[in-house]
């Protein structure tokens, strides 16, 4: 470790290099005696207990406090919030107290609730007594809902046998549809591998075998077992086929079932890689150990909760003539606007508040403006505001916007740059006025019961602006108000009451008498002749961001039923034609909803955009995707993970969707978990998401301490991280970064490092076992963040190992979408039968800037095999035989030519890919290759567009990178083989045609993420860029002419990108 560092960090931060250092602790006796004592930093809470206890009893009053069980510790955490420590397995300097300083309390019954409270509220990142102490009812009713339902799931689990629980944990993927490939027919060699024992293991079995595609898994175990009798004594054979089960060899992913072999997913990627399929025989014994350990831990939590069940709920109120429908009550919607408290305005301003009423983005009536206030931080109107808007007309997805804003006299001239952030936003409303927003917020019409609100509420505002407002209000943002409530500007509303009862919306079944007992004229279902049908053709076909114009709305609205029954696909167009503002279109619409035909998943998407809030669109559409398989359901799970941000009620159709899928499969259950666990930290969603996450864990209970490994292990390397980042500021000459290394290597070997980073599932991928870390291969990067390099064992595959990048002050969530479009396009792609060997490698946000890379084995950078190729940097980047030799050394004699067919199909791939993302900031630094020929892209920064610029210049001035050394690699070296550059560029138009079929998904997609809070994905502008590229509202042909234009720009112009690869070489050499 570098000298003079440890004054630098926190008492958790410092790791220590000896492995036994210690922490002065303060201890507090509920006797009242005060304890000083050293401890060690890695002593678990149990340990420290127990010294405490010995240390205790030399002091006074010690028999006082009875048994060591009946105490558990309580300190302050790092949010400032007290933290009673349950779970005593955690280490100390994992605990993290904000001070050194632990107070002993008494026990409270019901330990053992309080321990499974405790381990969800580290596991979720924030405690569960948080959300004890939040005096909504929404939340305690959906609390109480899940928990009865998470008890029933694991209820159910426990009547699974291990067969079932296997298959609703590790589901086999398969694939129904027919494979397009010429082996499908014929046989296939298979590589097995026997594990017949419990470990420690003897050296284990291989064999090798050829089977039938269309044999099933039992005759393909059945052809494995009695190829291993031939070598073996029927004496060694105590089992028999049912007594094993077949697990791909490094993963913890199944084969079973009745389905043949062609079927399963990962037999079809073998065949189309050209890879030979390796599987284990894993004996029955192994998985029942998995299973009695998982039922065991769930029989504990439910043994304790029938102990002491539950006060039954209260029975439902009856008595609907109590309520007053909200169609019965005519009057215009008002509310009064009492006062701003804290509102953060210039003495000299004078403050307004502007309030809209939207579904969804569409404005329902003209928007309400107060007078003109003065004041000195609180300014008061007491005033109404009425809204030209009945409130029988109200949806009930209304939503109340809010906008505060100072009112100056116009400026002619800024000679500061004081007020820049102001000046982003200022609206001009009359001559020599501006209008400066300061704060906005937003809330819902109706509770979550569907009640109109009434009486005073108080809305803590936000103050950041996102880059487009609709009248200075912001209705795609959310409904939450600002949790921290200290500083926030506060907006004093009150809601008046319209009837004597409380004013409910009514429920479907009452929605639904009222269209059918409306009179024959209203019902009259229209329909067009042949020239309607043609103009109507041609509005469905459009993009999902082309605009409707207000004719269009009226004959799409009036054809609603030729729309059902010719182009259903055309929902969310005729969604956006309704009158939203009109009780009567919204019920006939409501009514339409229950005969329209189910939707192709893909399809329902785009009805989870913040577009179409109504509550039986989006039920609708979660009923689509229920269709979904879990492989296509992974596929987009970071989209519906978004789309919650729209979900103004916690209990919704989406929520318990993603729940009962992610808790029947675990994979699905992974990756929901850590999408909601890393923004947890962000205040708009912490509650809504910690609700979620806090289901989750109650209906998948043996998960928790499968992810908890991996928070303490990523806590971990984090810890190792800020060490090493603290260490480069002070270490100036190569010595002392030599010395920070080994520093880094003493501590990934302590004791409490050791323990914690191995033998976990992988964040990346929770069918992969990582063993130990392999220290000796493990390093940080050079780069600003310094990531970590760690090396692992694959537990699961002896002599493997695997590489993870761990990143700390890098948003990851970028590379995460681009990640996840690159993997869609490769699924389209190979639906076509068009496989272009993409390399979508795993990324994965796992917390607050930071998060995980999967590192692709056996690969270099293009700078790595230039500079090596050359001992000038600024010459490597012209040595156009670089590439072609390095891939000739890696593949000798026949394989070369495999190699350069797979450098073809990659290449084509990700050319025409980063030119549709329009990914940008491409060197030779984040493009690889692989042994085995495949080109891929890293570090995707810059998309849709936003490239670099130096001096006002674009960096980036080719559509996509196409330099010669690449098109000497395509052409087999030979400068005149037009032949193989022929089938390049035609592999490049059919990857961007198939891609354009498919632009609406896309568009679809990127629109799902804008709330996220994507640097470079913060508007609809930004999505733009896509409909430009995919050049959607132009034929194929059209297209086509456009994207050969691009590829001859891109081969024509590569010599600037030779010159920027030669600037980068020269700027990075080592």
């Amino acid at each position: 470790m570098p000298p003079a560092m440890t004054d630098q960090l926190d008492v958790w931060s410092d790791p220590g290099l000896d492995g036994d250092d210690q922490v002065t602790v303060d201890f507090l006796l509920p006797t009242g005696i005060y304890i000083q004592m050293d401890v060690p930093r890695e002593s678990t809470i149990q340990q420290i207990k127990q010294m405490l206890w010995k240390q205790a009893q030399a002091y006074p009053l010690f028999s006082l406090l009875g048994e060591i069980d009946s105490h558990i510790f309580e300190c302050v955490n790092q949010a400032a919030v007290h933290e009673e420590l349950e779970d005593e397995s955690r280490r100390l300097c994992d605990v993290r107290p904000f001070l050194p300083v632990l107070k002993l309390i008494t026990r409270n019954c019901g330990r053992a609730e309080r321990l499974l409270d405790s381990k969800i509220g580290v596991l979720i990142g924030k405690g569960l007594h948080e959300l004890d102490a939040l005096q909504d009812q929404e939340v305690k009713d959906f609390r109480i809902k899940m928990q009865r339902i998470s008890e029933e799931k694991m209820q159910r689990v426990q009547t699974m046998s291990w067969g079932e629980w296997l298959h609703s944990c590790f589901p086999p993927q398969i694939e129904a549809g027919p494979f397009e490939d010429d082996r499908n027919e014929g046989d296939i060699k298979i590589t097995i591998i026997y594990k017949y024992s419990h470990p420690p293991c003897p050296p284990q079995d291989t064999a090798s075998l050829k089977v039938s595609l269309s044999c099933t898994v039992a005759e393909l175990m059945e052809q494995a077992l009695r190829k291993w009798l031939t070598t073996h004594s029927s004496e060694e054979n105590k089992g028999y086929l049912g007594d094993y089960v077949l697990r791909i060899s490094g993963k913890l992913d199944f084969l079973f079932g009745e389905h043949t072999l062609i079927h399963y997913k990962y037999i079809r990627s073998c065949l189309l890689a050209q890879e030979i399929p390796h599987f284990t025989m894993v004996h029955c014994s192994d998985v029942m150990a998995m299973f009695e350990h998982e039922i065991s831990t769930i029989g504990a939590v439910l043994t304790r909760k029938s102990s002491n069940p539950p006060l039954p709920l209260p029975p439902k109120r009856r008595g609907l003539s109590m309520h007053t429908c909200v169609w019965e009550v005519h009057s215009l919607f008002k509310i009064i606007l009492v006062k701003g408290i804290k509102v953060n305005a210039d003495e000299t301003a004078k403050v307004q508040v502007r309030a809209g009423l939207f579904h969804g983005t569409e404005l329902l009536c003209k928007p309400a403006v107060s007078n003109e206030s003065s004041g000195r931080s609180e300014y008061v109107w007491n005033r109404t505001l009425e809204f030209e808007i009945s409130i029988c007309d109200l949806p009930r997805m209304a939503r109340l916007c809010f906008a505060i804003y100072a009112v100056m006299d116009k400026v002619k001239k800024q000679k500061s740059t004081k007020n820049a952030q102001m000046n982003k936003y200022q609206t001009i409303r009359k001559a020599g006025k501006v209008h400066y927003p300061i704060a906005w917020v937003n809330t819902m019409v109706f509770d979550y019961r569907g009640q109109l609100k009434t009486g005073d509420i108080i809305l803590h505002t936000w103050s950041s602006f996102p880059d487009e407002l609709e009248e200075m209000l912001n209705p795609i943002g959310t409904i939450q108000t600002n949790p921290y409530t200290e500083n926030a500007t506060a907006l004093h509303i009150r809601f008046p009451e319209y009837s004597t009862h409380p004013v409910i919306f009514p429920p479907f079944d009452k929605v639904y008498w009222f269209v059918a007992s409306a009179d024959s004229e209203f019902l009259e279902m229209g329909r067009g002749g042949k020239k309607f049908h043609i103009e109507l053709k041609e509005i469905m076909e459009r993009d999902p961001l082309s605009q409707l114009c207000e004719n269009e709305k009226d004959l799409i609205w009036t054809l609603r039923y030729d729309c059902r029954e010719n182009f259903p696909q055309s929902l969310p167009k005729l969604l956006l034609s309704v009158k939203w503002s009109k009780h009567e279109d919204m019920a006939q619409l409501q009514a339409l909803l229950q005969i329209w035909p189910r939707l192709h998943p893909r399809d329902a998407l785009e009805l989870l955009d913040f577009n179409y809030p109504d509550q039986y669109v989006r039920e609708y559409a979660v009923s689509c995707l229920q269709d979904m398989s879990d492989e296509e359901l992974s596929q987009y799970l970071l989209q519906l993970v978004q789309v919650l941000r729209y979900e103004p009620y916690y209990d919704c159709a989406l929520t318990r969707f993603l729940l009962e899928r992610a808790q029947t499969n675990r994979k699905i259950g992974h990756f929901l978990f850590w999408h909601l666990r890393s923004e947890i930290h962000m205040p708009a969603v912490s509650v809504q998401f910690a609700l979620i996450l806090e289901a989750y864990c109650r209906g998948c209970i043996p998960h928790i301490e499968v992810l908890k490994k991996q928070v303490e292990a990523l806590s971990k390397l984090k810890a190792v991280n800020e060490l090493i980042k603290l260490g480069t500021i002070k270490a100036k000459n190569k010595t002392k970064e030599a010395q920070l290394k080994e520093a880094m290597m003493k501590c990934l070997r302590q004791t409490g490092f050791i323990e914690t980073l191995s033998d976990l599932h992988s964040p990346l991928n929770p069918q992969v076992l990582l063993g130990g870390v392999n220290v000796e291969k493990c390093r940080y990067m050079d780069s600003k963040m310094k990531p970590l390099w760690i090396v692992y064992h694959n537990k699961l595959l002896v002599g493997d190992t695997l590489g993870i990048i761990f990143k700390n002050g890098d948003d990851l969530r970028q590379d995460m979408l681009t990640l996840q479009i690159l993997k869609l396009m490769d699924i389209l792609w190979k639906e076509a039968n068009l496989d272009l060997r993409v390399v979508p490698y795993g990324c994965l946000a796992t917390g607050d800037r930071t998060g995980l890379i999967e590192v692709v084995s056996s690969a270099d950078t293009i700078a790595n095999i230039q500079k090596n190729s050359s001992n000038m940097a600024a010459a490597a980047a012209f040595n156009k035989d670089a590439l072609l030799n390095w891939l000739k050394d890696k593949n000798p004699g026949d394989a070369l030519e495999k190699a350069i067919e797979e450098f073809t199909l990659s290449c084509a791939g990700y050319c025409v890919a980063t030119y549709v993302l329009g990914i940008g900031d491409r060197h030779s630094d984040n493009i690889m290759v692989c042994s085995t020929g495949q080109l891929f892209h890293i570090d995707f920064g810059h998309i849709l567009g936003n490239f670099k610029s130096k001096f006002g210049i674009k960096r980036e001035r080719v559509p996509f990178i196409l330099t010669h050394d690449f098109i000497h690699v395509i052409q087999q070296g030979k400068t005149g083989n037009t032949e193989k550059f022929g089938s390049f560029r035609q592999y490049c138009e059919d990857a961007y045609l198939i891609l354009r079929k498919n632009g609406n998904l896309f568009i679809t997609l990127f629109a799902l993420m804008l709330t996220a809070g994507l640097p470079e994905l913060t508007s609809v502008k930004d999505i733009q860029y896509l409909k430009d590229s995919l050049a959607l509202g132009k034929t194929d042909e059209e297209a086509l002419k456009q994207f050969r234009q691009k590829f001859d720009e891109a081969l024509r112009e590569s010599w600037t990108t030779k010159v920027n690869w030669m600037a980068h070489n020269v700027a990075h050499r080592s």
